[in-house]
């Protein structure tokens, strides 16, 4: 039993809530047509300042007309 005790500790649930975050950050990246894997490494790195910058920056334009 003390192989899962990670699973309990508090820390487990840190990174279980970034990477999440780092999910939702890809998906939403990908909806303003940008590089979803980029954006879900940067989340991994910057964490929630990836979803300020994401969430400021406008939709990249695919046709001009």
């Amino acid at each position: 039993m003390d192989q899962f005790a990670f699973l309990t500790s508090g820390g487990a649930g840190f990174f279980v809530g970034w990477g999440t975050l780092a999910l939702i950050n890809a998906g939403l990246a990908q909806g303003k047509n940008r590089s979803g894997l980029l954006w879900w490494f940067l989340s991994l790195i910057l964490g929630p300042i990836a979803t300020l910058i994401l969430v400021v920056m406008p939709k990249v334009r695919t046709k001009i007309f």
